[in-house]
């Protein structure tokens, strides 16, 4: 990989092994590399007009750096419309670490890691993501004081995934009450994919309203952790997509929405926690319309977690979190409103609900 030396912008990647799919207009991407500790990561900033960019670090078994490259570009970006979108004063950015997060994680790495971060001065904020525990940041921050999600003991909000989940709960609720006029779950047969941090706690709300709750997940102790709790049936993984549900909730890794799973998708209604769900989010956001199928778009409903880290950010208030995590209800129900009017996808509605606000405070700082 590159060093931190070789940090540049994504525009003007010399080397084809490490060029992105597609050049999204980041303002920078930082490589990061230390052979002693074994960190390999990438912390992608798409934009900061709004703040410094706040976002989550990813640890993932990538197969390749392209492929961890090409995540962290489009998280990051997905960062930038969850903030603008949610009315937080911050921009996008993200970042990933490649490693297996049951074997590969050490106090070192974490602090290495922290101190790539601090060298961004403050321009890019972590957080947790998937494969990341308040410990670990807890690690980071002994480097940087460039952090959110810090255990409440530290003084921060903790793990942000309860806010997270709360969020996709009431974006779900919102879909539903747009489809049928009556936002209650109870019989609503919800699958929800993933059983993390996240996952069970969505199921927990899902399964207080009366719904009826599928679980898949790939890891067996998840699934056997969820069943202790709770009373859901269980998906093979391999099945997630031809299963009968009203609500398909995918909470685990993004482009669930592709080409093969969208001709096999049997729900109504699609609501999840996951990042970067649409495989490409042109054309198969404008697939999921022609079925007929209501998408909440991934970056507004799962923008608990951003909320609740701002709240640490500006100083941390978990009813304050929870308040505006709930407006994720009435945003949901005029992005869904907006597309049934204009006749666009989802997504669509709402990348330029976010565009609209970045744009006219960037007018603002050019006056200044």
């Amino acid at each position: 990989m590159l060093k931190v030396e070789e940090q540049q912008s994504v525009g003007t990647y010399e080397n084809p092994i490490i060029r992105p799919m597609v050049d999204m207009d980041h303002e920078q991407v930082l490589f990061c590399q230390d052979k002693a500790t074994g960190l390999r990561a990438i912390i992608a900033v798409h934009n900061t007009v709004l703040g410094p960019s706040l976002g989550g670090t990813r640890m993932w078994t990538y197969n390749n750096e392209m492929e961890a490259l090409n995540d962290v570009l489009r998280l990051s970006r997905g960062m930038t419309y969850k903030s603008a979108i949610s009315g937080l004063n911050l921009g996008g950015g993200k970042a990933v670490i490649i490693g297996d997060s049951r074997k590969h994680k050490s106090e070192a790495l974490f602090r290495r890691f922290g101190q790539f971060v601090d060298s961004l001065g403050g321009k890019y904020i972590t957080a947790e993501d998937v494969g990341i525990t308040t410990r670990d940041i807890e690690y980071v921050s002994m480097e940087t004081e460039h952090v959110a999600g810090l255990p409440e003991y530290r003084g921060g909000g903790g793990d942000p995934s309860p806010v997270t989940a709360y969020g996709v709960y009431m974006g779900m609720k919102a879909a539903v009450k747009h489809q049928s006029g009556n936002d209650n779950l109870a019989g609503k047969k919800v699958l929800v994919q993933g059983a993390g941090h996240v996952g069970q706690y969505l199921v927990e709300l899902l399964v207080k309203e009366g719904a009826k709750v599928a679980i898949s997940d790939i890891h067996e102790d998840r699934i056997k952790a969820t069943k202790a709790k709770f009373a859901v049936e269980v998906v093979d993984a391999d099945k997630v997509y031809d299963a009968d549900m009203d609500i398909y909730a995918p909470c685990a890794l993004g482009a669930t929405i592709n080409d093969d799973t969208l001709s096999r998708l049997r729900c109504s209604i699609i609501a999840g926690a996951a990042n970067n769900q649409l495989a490409e989010e042109a054309r198969h956001g404008a697939a999921v319309m022609e079925k007929g199928i209501i998408y909440a778009p991934d970056f507004l409903i799962n923008a608990g977690g951003i909320i609740n880290c701002y709240s640490e950010v500006i100083g941390y208030n978990r009813d304050m979190a929870y308040r505006q995590t709930e407006d994720i209800y009435q945003t949901t129900l005029n992005i869904l409103q907006k597309s049934a009017d204009e006749k666009i996808p989802t997504y669509l509605a709402a990348n330029r609900m976010a565009e609209e606000r970045i744009a006219s405070i960037a007018s603002i700082n050019q006056r200044i």
